[in-house]
């Protein structure tokens, strides 16, 4: 059985980088460094209620905002950037897919996981 999907839209497609982009490299990086900022007791971010969430949330839309231009500016910013996120011919979960099958993602998911994980032990070991 065929199916005719009918064409995504450049917002659309956009859209969905961006999200992809905020969620998969932006959140991580950022989450690692509220930890990192809670253990060295840094106030200033992760003192207030909510500001810690509201930090992490909001640089990672700025992030995603600003990676897939400053990449065409620095091409060697590899690994800011993944051209793949912005691929109008593919889903969501083909997107997310053929990402994760790349070896460097699989490093790179592993090492991310293993990291928060650590800090998190530490920040509730300390505080």
């Amino acid at each position: 059985m065929n199916a005719i999907t009918a064409p995504k839209s450049s917002a659309q497609n956009r859209l969905e980088g961006f999200a992809l982009t905020a969620i998969f490299q932006g959140l991580p990086t950022f989450a690692a460094a509220v930890l990192m900022l809670k253990l060295i007791g840094a106030r200033e971010i992760v003192g207030d209620r909510g500001g810690a969430a509201t930090f992490v949330v909001l640089a990672s839309l700025i992030y995603a905002l600003l990676a897939p231009k400053l990449a065409s500016w620095f091409p060697r910013m590899r690994n800011g950037h993944e051209p793949l996120f912005y691929d109008a011919s593919l889903s969501v979960s083909n997107k997310i897919a053929q990402w994760r099958a790349q070896p460097k993602v699989s490093q790179q998911l592993v090492t991310t996981a293993i990291m928060l994980s650590l800090l998190a032990v530490a920040v509730v070991s300390v505080g």
